[in-house]
Protein backbone atom coordinates (compact mmCIF):
# COMPACT_ATOMS: atom_id res chain seq x y z
CA UNK A 1 0.00 0.00 0.00
CA UNK A 2 1.70 3.25 -0.80
CA UNK A 3 0.87 6.58 0.81
CA UNK A 4 0.32 9.86 -0.83
CA UNK A 5 3.49 12.19 -0.28
CA UNK A 6 3.73 14.67 2.32
CA UNK A 7 4.33 17.99 0.99
CA UNK A 8 4.93 20.37 4.11
CA UNK A 9 5.83 24.19 4.09
CA UNK A 10 8.34 23.30 7.53
CA UNK A 11 12.36 22.87 6.70
CA UNK A 12 11.94 19.01 7.93
CA UNK A 13 12.13 16.96 4.67
CA UNK A 14 9.41 15.38 2.83
CA UNK A 15 9.90 11.68 2.95
CA UNK A 16 8.37 10.29 -0.68
CA UNK A 17 7.89 6.18 -0.88
CA UNK A 18 9.48 5.06 -4.10
CA UNK A 19 7.13 4.70 -7.26
CA UNK A 20 6.61 1.41 -8.43
CA UNK A 21 6.91 2.11 -12.14
CA UNK A 22 10.22 2.83 -13.40
CA UNK A 23 11.37 5.40 -14.28
CA UNK A 24 11.12 6.61 -18.61
CA UNK A 25 14.76 8.28 -18.89
CA UNK A 26 17.10 8.46 -21.48
CA UNK A 27 20.63 9.85 -20.83
CA UNK A 28 23.65 10.55 -22.90
CA UNK A 29 26.54 8.09 -22.63
CA UNK A 30 29.69 9.21 -19.96
CA UNK A 31 31.34 11.66 -22.64
CA UNK A 32 31.98 14.54 -22.41
CA UNK A 33 28.68 16.60 -23.10
CA UNK A 34 27.32 18.60 -26.23
CA UNK A 35 24.09 20.80 -26.35
CA UNK A 36 21.58 21.77 -24.13
CA UNK A 37 20.95 19.21 -22.15
CA UNK A 38 22.33 15.68 -21.08
CA UNK A 39 19.22 13.67 -21.57
CA UNK A 40 15.61 13.66 -21.46
CA UNK A 41 12.83 12.40 -18.81
CA UNK A 42 8.84 11.79 -18.95
CA UNK A 43 7.47 11.89 -15.85
CA UNK A 44 4.04 10.22 -15.00
CA UNK A 45 2.59 13.40 -13.36
CA UNK A 46 2.99 17.41 -12.76
CA UNK A 47 3.46 16.57 -8.69
CA UNK A 48 7.70 16.78 -8.72
CA UNK A 49 8.57 15.64 -5.24
CA UNK A 50 6.46 11.99 -6.30
CA UNK A 51 8.67 11.68 -9.52
CA UNK A 52 11.88 12.89 -8.00
CA UNK A 53 12.60 9.61 -5.78
CA UNK A 54 12.55 7.17 -8.39
CA UNK A 55 14.66 9.56 -10.94
CA UNK A 56 17.40 10.45 -8.31
CA UNK A 57 17.56 6.66 -7.41
CA UNK A 58 18.66 5.97 -11.22
CA UNK A 59 20.48 9.10 -11.41
CA UNK A 60 22.41 8.36 -8.25
CA UNK A 61 24.07 5.43 -9.84
CA UNK A 62 25.42 7.60 -12.67
CA UNK A 63 26.10 11.08 -9.98
CA UNK A 64 26.47 9.53 -6.91
CA UNK A 65 24.98 11.31 -3.81
CA UNK A 66 22.79 13.76 -5.08
CA UNK A 67 22.42 17.60 -3.10
CA UNK A 68 20.11 19.86 -5.32
CA UNK A 69 17.09 19.51 -8.07
CA UNK A 70 16.39 22.97 -9.72
CA UNK A 71 13.38 23.44 -11.81
CA UNK A 72 11.16 25.85 -13.15
CA UNK A 73 8.31 27.47 -11.26
CA UNK A 74 5.35 26.96 -13.95
CA UNK A 75 6.47 23.31 -14.71
CA UNK A 76 5.20 21.38 -11.53
CA UNK A 77 2.75 22.19 -8.57
CA UNK A 78 3.33 22.88 -5.12
CA UNK A 79 6.63 21.73 -4.08
CA UNK A 80 8.47 20.93 -0.63
CA UNK A 81 12.07 22.68 -0.12
CA UNK A 82 13.36 19.56 0.57
CA UNK A 83 12.82 15.82 -0.09
CA UNK A 84 13.89 12.68 1.91
CA UNK A 85 15.27 9.93 -0.50
CA UNK A 86 17.22 7.00 0.28
CA UNK A 87 20.75 8.35 1.51
CA UNK A 88 19.73 11.87 2.57
CA UNK A 89 18.31 15.30 1.94
CA UNK A 90 17.84 16.68 -1.42
CA UNK A 91 17.05 20.57 -1.96
CA UNK A 92 14.71 21.83 -4.38
CA UNK A 93 14.58 24.93 -5.85
CA UNK A 94 12.22 26.86 -8.34
CA UNK A 95 13.42 29.48 -10.38
CA UNK A 96 11.58 31.19 -12.91
CA UNK A 97 15.03 31.72 -14.69
CA UNK A 98 15.41 28.63 -15.18
CA UNK A 99 14.83 26.93 -18.97
CA UNK A 100 11.08 25.44 -18.78
CA UNK A 101 10.85 21.85 -19.63
CA UNK A 102 14.20 21.18 -17.76
CA UNK A 103 15.63 20.39 -14.36
CA UNK A 104 18.88 20.10 -13.15
CA UNK A 105 19.70 17.72 -11.18
CA UNK A 106 23.49 18.25 -8.57
CA UNK A 107 25.84 16.60 -7.32
CA UNK A 108 29.13 17.21 -5.62
CA UNK A 109 31.02 17.29 -8.87
CA UNK A 110 28.73 17.17 -11.43
CA UNK A 111 25.38 18.30 -12.84
CA UNK A 112 22.98 16.65 -15.34
CA UNK A 113 20.38 18.92 -16.96
CA UNK A 114 17.11 16.84 -18.79
CA UNK A 115 14.99 17.72 -20.93
CA UNK A 116 11.09 17.33 -18.85
CA UNK A 117 8.95 15.81 -21.75
CA UNK A 118 5.42 17.18 -20.61
CA UNK A 119 3.89 13.99 -18.64
CA UNK A 120 0.55 14.67 -21.29
CA UNK A 121 2.66 14.23 -24.39
CA UNK A 122 1.77 10.70 -26.49
CA UNK A 123 3.90 7.85 -26.28
CA UNK A 124 5.18 8.27 -29.31
CA UNK A 125 6.41 11.95 -29.46
CA UNK A 126 7.65 10.87 -25.93
CA UNK A 127 10.09 8.43 -27.07
CA UNK A 128 11.28 10.50 -30.40
CA UNK A 129 12.11 13.52 -27.80
CA UNK A 130 13.94 11.27 -25.56
CA UNK A 131 15.43 9.11 -28.11
CA UNK A 132 17.06 12.24 -29.27
CA UNK A 133 17.47 14.17 -26.40
CA UNK A 134 19.92 11.61 -25.35
CA UNK A 135 21.97 10.94 -28.48
CA UNK A 136 25.68 11.43 -27.82
CA UNK A 137 25.60 14.36 -30.83
CA UNK A 138 22.54 15.91 -29.99
CA UNK A 139 22.80 19.62 -29.85
CA UNK A 140 19.36 21.01 -30.20
CA UNK A 141 17.91 23.31 -27.61
CA UNK A 142 14.74 22.63 -25.72
CA UNK A 143 12.31 24.18 -27.94
CA UNK A 144 13.51 22.00 -31.16
CA UNK A 145 13.77 18.75 -28.89
CA UNK A 146 9.95 19.35 -28.20
CA UNK A 147 8.67 20.70 -31.27
CA UNK A 148 10.12 18.22 -33.38
CA UNK A 149 6.75 16.60 -33.27
CA UNK A 150 3.28 16.86 -31.91
CA UNK A 151 3.33 16.45 -28.28
CA UNK A 152 -0.24 15.81 -27.96
CA UNK A 153 -2.43 13.56 -30.22
CA UNK A 154 -4.14 15.50 -32.32
CA UNK A 155 -8.19 15.61 -31.11
CA UNK A 156 -9.62 13.60 -34.67
CA UNK A 157 -13.74 14.09 -35.92
CA UNK A 158 -14.57 10.78 -36.34
CA UNK A 159 -14.49 7.75 -33.52
CA UNK A 160 -12.68 5.47 -35.54
CA UNK A 161 -9.80 7.80 -36.54
CA UNK A 162 -9.77 8.81 -33.01
CA UNK A 163 -9.54 4.65 -31.77
CA UNK A 164 -6.54 4.02 -34.53
CA UNK A 165 -4.57 7.18 -32.50
CA UNK A 166 -5.29 5.41 -29.36
CA UNK A 167 -3.98 2.17 -30.97
CA UNK A 168 -1.40 4.17 -32.38
CA UNK A 169 -0.56 5.31 -28.58
CA UNK A 170 -0.51 1.89 -27.41
CA UNK A 171 1.49 0.41 -29.84
CA UNK A 172 3.91 2.94 -29.29
CA UNK A 173 3.94 2.80 -25.52
CA UNK A 174 4.70 -1.43 -25.90
CA UNK A 175 7.47 -0.55 -28.26
CA UNK A 176 8.87 2.05 -26.03
CA UNK A 177 8.96 -0.72 -22.77
CA UNK A 178 10.12 -3.59 -25.30
CA UNK A 179 13.13 -1.07 -26.48
CA UNK A 180 14.37 -0.59 -22.71
CA UNK A 181 12.78 2.85 -22.55
CA UNK A 182 10.70 1.03 -19.12
CA UNK A 183 13.41 0.52 -16.45
CA UNK A 184 12.15 -2.41 -13.99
Amino acid sequence: MTSAPIISTNAAPTMVEEPHQGVRLRLKPKAPTTGYVDGGWWPRSRDLALELPGLLAVLAVRLGRIERVSYHLGDWGPVPARLGVEGGTVRLGGFRAQHADTIDVLAARQRVTLLVVPPETSAQAAHDALMTAGHPSNTDDVEALLKSRPLVPQIVGSAGASAASEDEAESAQQRWELEGGHLR
